[in-house]
């Protein structure tokens, strides 16, 4: 079983994939990007704020998305595995850019991915309030530097990707307390077993 943890920066993805890793010990535990060697050269790239490109920053995600599906995902398809951000990212990301149309947004992803998606998608949902006290307390990375509009308009798009692509979405309040958002988690993926 595939899974993803999805959500906007500070939602708390990292925290929740330690705590699955933990419950599910015998899990493959993966994100996107940066899992495999060429990965994480390709997100210090993305994540420098040099690229000037959206098209250049779209084709480096999409890279790394066939590398780490090659390396990481097809074979381990029958194993656990839970992702830290998926091809959902990609898609919202893409969507937001408004610089490709969605047509070849969701081909392209298709290709690097073998059409290979998660069978079930967390999505830690956070409101503005929420989101700008998080980004108050960190020092931002590239992305974050793009601001509190910028990283709601990929929240939105995070679900309109997962229902363009078919992927069963599960809502989550990144607010509640952290306990709480794991045994969801947990509930859902023995529901779906």
């Amino acid at each position: 079983m595939y899974i993803a943890i999805e959500g906007i920066d500070t939602a708390g993805k990292s925290t929740q994939i330690a705590r699955l890793a933990k419950a599910y010990p015998e899990a493959i535990i993966t994100k996107e990007p940066g899992a495999t060697k060429i990965g994480t050269k390709i997100r210090d790239i993305v994540l420098s704020g040099e690229v000037q490109s959206a098209k250049a920053e779209f084709l480096l995600f999409l890279a790394d998305r066939a590398e780490h599906m090659q390396e990481v995902i097809k074979p381990n398809l029958d194993k656990l595995v839970i992702s830290d951000r998926s091809v959902v990212s990609g898609v919202a990301y893409a969507m937001v850019q408004e610089s490709i149309s969605q047509t070849a947004i969701l081909h392209l992803n298709r290709f690097a991915t073998d059409g290979n998606y998660p069978e079930v998608l967390f999505l830690l949902q956070l409101s503005e309030k929420e989101l700008t006290y998080r980004l108050s307390q960190k020092e931002l990375d590239g992305i974050e530097l793009r601001g509190t509009e910028y990283l709601l308009n990929i929240q939105k798009a995070l679900i309109e990707a997962a229902k363009l692509l078919d992927i069963k979405l599960v809502i989550i309040d990144a607010s509640k307390p952290i306990e709480a958002i794991t045994e969801e988690i947990i509930n859902t993926i023995k529901d779906t077993k």
